[in-house]
C-alpha cells in the first residue's frame, strides 16, 4: 500500500471497485475532517479561490470548520459583508489543501453556498466563543479603505473579549460558506513514485480515475 497513513474517515462513502482508490478517497476526507477539528493541523487553513466580477482569480486563506464526507460538504465562516460572498455564492469554488507530513495535496472543486439565517446558522453562531465572534463586530466591511491601520473593532472590545450583550450587533455580519464538493484531485508525493487520482461525484456516488502525477 502506497498511502503513508489512513486516518478513520467520518461519514459513509460508497465503495469503489479499486481498493487503493477507495483508501485514497477515505484518506482525503479524513485529512479534511482532521483539519476542521484540529487548529494545528496542516489542512486547518486551506486556500479558497473564486473569480471576481472582472473574471480574475481571487484567493484567500480561510479556516476549515467542518468536513462531512457523507454529504460531500465543507463548511467555513465569513463576514456577510465581504466581497467574497458575491464571488462564491452559487458559483464555482476551488480549494487547495496540503499536508506536508502525509505528503498529500488536495485540489477540490465545488459550488459555494452562503447561508446567513436559519437553524443551522443560529446553532453555529451560538456554539462559537465570544472571542471568535468578536471579529464580526467590525464597524466596516472587509476591504473598506482606511485612513490608518486598525482592526475596525469598537474601542470597547479592542483587545478585550466582549460579552453576549455587546455581541448582539455582530450576528447580522455572520454567515457560513458551504462548499458542495464535486471533485477531488488527490496527489501523494513519494520518493518511490508519486500517485495521483481524480474523484468525481455524481449524486451520492463517486467515480475515480488514476492520473499521471
Amino acid at each position: 500500500m502506497f498511502l503513508m497513513r489512513r486516518p478513520a474517515v467520518s461519514g459513509r462513502l460508497p465503495k469503489l471497485m479499486d481498493s487503493d482508490q477507495q483508501a485514497a478517497l477515505e484518506q482525503a476526507w479524513a485529512l479534511l475532517a482532521d483539519g476542521a477539528a484540529k487548529r494545528r493541523h496542516a489542512m486547518h487553513t486551506p486556500v479558497l479561490a473564486g473569480v471576481t466580477a472582472e473574471g480574475l482569480p481571487d484567493q484567500r486563506i480561510m479556516v476549515l470548520r467542518e468536513a462531512a464526507a457523507d454529504l460531500a460538504l465543507l463548511r467555513l465562516h465569513t463576514d456577510a459583508r465581504s466581497p467574497k460572498v458575491t464571488q462564491l455564492d452559487g458559483r464555482p469554488v476551488h480549494v487547495l489543501a496540503y499536508d506536508a507530513g502525509a505528503a498529500i495535496q488536495l485540489r477540490i472543486e465545488g459550488k459555494g453556498r452562503i447561508e446567513r439565517n436559519g437553524r443551522r446558522v443560529e446553532a453555529i453562531w451560538a456554539e462559537a466563543t465570544c472571542f471568535a465572534r468578536r471579529c464580526y463586530l467590525a464597524e466596516a466591511a472587509p476591504g473598506t479603505v482606511r485612513v490608518t491601520p486598525g482592526s475596525g473593532l469598537p474601542p470597547e472590545v479592542e483587545g478585550h473579549q466582549p460579552n453576549e450583550e455587546q455581541l448582539v450587533p455582530a450576528r447580522a455580519n455572520f454567515a457560513i460558506l458551504l462548499v458542495e464538493v464535486s471533485a477531488i484531485d488527490w496527489l501523494h508525493l513519494a520518493n518511490s513514485g508519486h500517485r495521483r487520482c481524480r474523484f468525481e461525484r455524481n449524486g451520492t456516488d463517486w467515480s475515480a480515475s488514476w492520473l499521471q502525477p
